[in-house]
C-alpha cells in the first residue's frame, strides 16, 4: 500500500486521539482522513441529538437536528469551514441550554478540533505530489456513506444547510434565552 502512495508512515505513528484533538496536516491523506473523522464525528453527535430529542418526545426537534447535524458533517467532509463553524456552535448553544456533562463536553471538544482541522484543511495547498489528494473509495458501505455520499450530496443540499442552520441557531438561542430568564 505503501509503494501505490495510498498510505503515510508518519500519520500512522500518530496517536489517533491526539490526531482527533489536536490534527496536524502534512499530506492529502491528512486532510482526507480528518475530513472523513469529522463527517463520523458530526454523524454520531446527530444520532445522539435524535436519539435524546425522541426520548424526551419531541419527533420535530428530532429531525430537524439531525438534519442539520448530519448536513454539518456532509460539509465537513467536503471542507466547508461554515458547516463546521454551525456544527460547533450550535452544540455549545444547545450544551449551554442544556447543561454540560462528561460525555457533551467531549464532543464538544471533538466539534473544536473538527472545527480547526476543517479550517486548515481547506486552506492547505502546498505544491508537491503529497498534495495530490488520494482517491476516495466505492467499495464498501462505509466506502459509500463516507467518501461518496458527501462528494454527490453536499452541492445539492449546500445552500438548504445554510437556511436550516439560521433556523436551528435563531431556536437554540431564542431556547437559551428563555431559559436564562426562567432561572432567573
Amino acid at each position: 500500500m505503501h509503494t501505490s502512495g495510498l498510505s503515510d508512515p508518519a500519520a500512522r505513528d500518530e496517536n489517533r486521539l491526539k490526531q482527533l484533538f489536536w490534527p496536524t496536516i502534512r499530506t492529502a491523506n491528512d486532510v482526507d482522513y480528518l475530513g472523513a473523522a469529522g463527517y463520523w464525528i458530526c454523524t454520531v453527535v446527530a444520532l445522539f441529538a435524535v436519539v435524546g430529542l425522541l426520548g424526551q418526545s419531541h419527533p420535530f426537534l428530532a429531525v430537524l437536528l439531525f438534519l442539520f447535524f448530519y448536513l454539518g458533517g456532509v460539509g465537513v467532509r467536503e471542507r466547508s469551514r461554515y458547516a463546521a463553524a454551525a456544527v460547533f456552535l450550535a452544540y455549545v448553544a444547545d450544551m449551554l441550554g442544556s447543561g454540560p456533562g462528561v460525555l457533551r463536553v467531549f464532543l464538544a471538544a471533538l466539534l473544536l478540533s473538527n472545527l480547526r482541522a476543517t479550517w486548515i484543511a481547506s486552506r492547505w495547498k502546498p505544491d508537491s505530489e503529497d498534495a495530490v489528494p488520494p482517491p476516495r473509495f466505492n467499495e464498501t458501505l462505509t466506502d459509500k456513506i463516507a467518501d461518496q455520499l458527501p462528494m454527490w450530496l453536499w452541492p445539492k443540499v449546500r445552500v438548504f444547510y445554510y437556511a436550516l442552520s439560521v433556523i436551528v441557531m435563531v431556536l437554540l438561542v431564542a431556547g437559551d434565552i428563555a431559559l436564562f430568564f426562567h432561572w432567573h
